[in-house]
């Protein structure tokens, strides 16, 4: 942020106060939406797939993506000053992060998550204040629609669906195998699989880990792949089902990622029951999101997710690690207990 120009420095340190008022953090996060709506596009066009392959020039990289030169070098350099890309006298190249998670022809891409971030939620989040308001989803349903109803048809948009939460939970799903005693178990499957991206993670860090997912039936086509390329397809099964209307399946570990906050208060519990009622005595229970802390004050990301689910759902909202544990203590669990993962996320255990 450069300085304003209305404000004269000299005047402004003058009372030499560094405990007096400053704009700044007020500027950063008022126009924030500036970066985030850069690097989405830079996702959109393919920036970091065409550094991928190697360093390019402001004029070959501008040829590449089809820009007009006036904004490009601009843009460029704004992906440099955010730390999404270096530069020297090469040209320009991805970080090691970008190059990993945001090159489209790689196994670790989790670009879904922008794109879909960039498709549908930059747009509705511009009517967040409608929905503080009314109470009410701003996405599809405004205009008639159901996004995953619609979603769950399209098999290009539940691939990229999919791959968002990929995105969303690769982190995590990291941390949770090596953060709980596997060593304990024998069995697992992720409720509301998505890709497959827990289940994988799991048994690539665990040989003696079997098990799978369960999803609604079109998800099976896109978990098989993922799986196979992993190289687990022997090990990691698809169960199809609705956790609503269907009993889910047994395993010595249920887990729930990124699940509980798109529903209700009725539904959440009715989940945590069904899990309980579907372990064996001894088995765990592992609840992940973007758990708010408990005094909701520190979890900036939780609690932004939480109007998230405002935006996108009729009644779902995030919470924190004390609301789970008497969800799960309700159910039956005798003991639970919250364990921070990857940045904003954490886990809650439960043992039946």
């Amino acid at each position: 942020m450069t300085a304003d120009p209305t404000i004269d420095p000299d005047t402004a340190s003058a009372t030499g106060d560094p405990a007096a008022p400053d704009p700044e953090r007020l500027l950063q996060l008022g126009l924030a939406f500036w970066g985030s709506k850069a690097l989405l596009s830079a996702v959109e066009l393919g920036l970091f797939t065409e550094l991928a392959r190697g360093p390019l020039s402001t004029a070959e990289l501008t040829g590449r993506l089809g820009l007009h030169p006036r904004g490009a070098r601009d843009f460029f350099d704004a992906m440099v000053a955010l730390g999404m890309l270096t530069r020297d006298d090469d040209g320009y190249h991805n970080t090691p992060d970008t190059d990993t998670f945001l090159d489209r022809s790689k196994p670790s891409y989790i670009g879904g998550l922008f794109e879909m971030a960039n498709d549908r939620l930059y747009g509705f989040w511009g009517s967040l204040t409608e929905g503080l308001r009314t109470g009410s989803p701003q996405n599809e349903i405004k205009s008639g629609g159901h996004f995953f109803e619609v979603l769950y048809q399209d098999p290009v948009q539940l691939r990229l669906f999919l791959q968002a939460m990929t995105g969303v939970s690769l982190g995590s799903a990291r941390r949770i195998a090596v953060e709980f005693p596997w060593h304990r178990y024998r069995t697992v499957i992720d409720i509301g699989c998505a890709q497959g991206c827990l289940p994988v993670q799991l048994a690539s860090r665990h040989a003696h880990l079997t098990g799978g997912g369960f999803d609604l039936p079109p998800v099976a086509p896109v978990f098989d792949e993922y799986v196979q390329a992993a190289g687990l397809a022997d090990r990691l099964q698809f169960h199809p089902g609705d956790f609503f209307t269907d009993p889910l399946p047994s395993a010595d570990v249920l887990v729930m990622g990124h699940i509980l906050h798109d529903w209700g208060l009725p539904e959440k519990k009715a989940l945590v029951q069904k899990a309980y009622a579907a372990l064996p005595d001894g088995g765990a229970l592992i609840i992940y999101d973007g758990v708010i802390d408990d005094q909701r004050r520190a979890n900036a990301f939780g609690l932004l997710m939480s109007l998230n689910m405002l935006i996108e759902t009729a009644d779902g909202f995030d919470y924190t690690g004390a609301d789970c544990r008497g969800w799960l203590d309700d159910a039956g669990f005798h003991s639970s207990y919250v364990k921070a993962l990857s940045g904003p996320d954490s886990m809650i255990v439960g043992i039946k």
